[in-house]
């Protein structure tokens, strides 16, 4: 059974960083997407920052030179986030699908198979 499990969030100032971590447990497929979305109340999840099986990594524009994701042997991933801003709030979810190759720009409102629970982030002014 996958699991996925952020840690990491809280809050912070504006400018400040952040770092999220997700535990991901059971993934037993060779292809992957994983990935980070945020979402904000009113709005749809969004992704932020994805790494594919390969290496390849995709970053969304809005967070582009200030976000940064990676992975670690065990598969588990990492947002760093940097010069933080308010517009950054909201809950932050890992995912992870076996199928979907995210290593282009189109992925950011695709459905994925398996969810964490999510993390808040808070960024003050």
């Amino acid at each position: 059974q996958v699991k996925l499990m952020e840690s990491g969030g809280g809050s912070a100032q504006a400018g400040g960083s952040l770092r999220l971590s997700c535990v991901v447990t059971g993934y037993y497929y060779s292809t992957y997407c994983m990935a980070w979305f945020r979402q904000v109340a009113g709005a749809r999840r969004e992704g932020i920052a994805s790494i594919v099986q390969t290496g390849a990594i995709s970053i969304n524009p809005s967070v582009k030179g200030r976000f940064a994701i990676s992975q670690d042997n065990a598969k588990n991933i990492y947002l760093e986030m940097n010069n933080l801003k308010p517009e950054d709030s909201g809950m932050y979810y890992c995912a992870a699908d076996p199928e979907k190759d995210c290593s282009g720009g189109y992925w950011f409102f695709w459905p994925f198979d398996y969810w964490g629970q999510g993390t808040q982030v808070t960024v003050g002014s």
